[in-house]
């Protein structure tokens, strides 16, 4: 075989699987152009862990504020958002905030109480203004300075919102101070997962 025919076999070669390569890179990148296009990441959720024995308490004591609703997510529509920050805001300001001091008991609609008091009762004034509940999702977290933290996650299209007793803003997840742990499941409240 001629010098020039196996040059020209190699080269054919080269840029059939130029092409191919390029079009196979081209198609394994489209998701994650996707990805960093969406304007806010959602929680990255990972495999099943305990839920909070104080919450499982609660459930057992409030059975109509775990039940189990068909949508994961809600849209963010200004109606819901203006609602949202209004419940958080008026919450926050109605609860008087003390330590759990006799021991840990997750409640709602209480005169005072701690950071799980604020999302309960969030929570629960969500639900009640017809929101679903899978959507409204219980999550713990430490804080800046590594204190434990709950507090209620709103979960949208357009990313997940947290609802803290300590600011009257809804900011996304990762706008926050917070170390997120794990955050209770869409379908089941009462079964929860480890956030990455």
């Amino acid at each position: 075989m001629a010098l020039r025919d196996i040059l020209s076999r190699i080269l054919s070669t080269v840029l059939v699987s130029g092409a191919l390569l390029t079009h196979a890179d081209a198609g394994s990148l489209a998701p994650l152009r996707q990805e960093r296009a969406s304007p806010h990441p959602r929680l990255q959720e990972g495999i099943n862990t305990r839920a909070p024995f104080a919450f499982i308490r609660y459930c057992v004591a409030s059975p109509q504020a775990c039940r189990v609703s068909g949508r994961e997510t809600m849209e963010w529509t200004p109606n819901v958002r203006d609602l949202v920050t209004e419940i958080n805001r008026s919450v926050n300001r109605s609860i008087r905030p003390v330590n759990d001091k006799g021991g840990d008991i997750w409640q709602a609609n209480v005169a005072a109480g701690d950071c799980e008091e604020f999302a309960l009762t969030k929570r629960e004034r969500l639900l009640k203004m017809g929101l679903p509940a899978s959507a409204l999702r219980m999550a713990v977290a430490t804080t800046a300075s590594g204190e434990g933290h709950a507090v209620l996650v709103v979960s949208t299209p357009s990313g997940d919102f947290v609802l803290d007793n300590r600011l009257d803003r809804i900011l996304l997840w990762h706008q926050t101070d917070l170390t997120f742990l794990k955050i209770a499941s869409s379908e089941d409240p009462r079964l929860w997962h480890r956030l990455a």
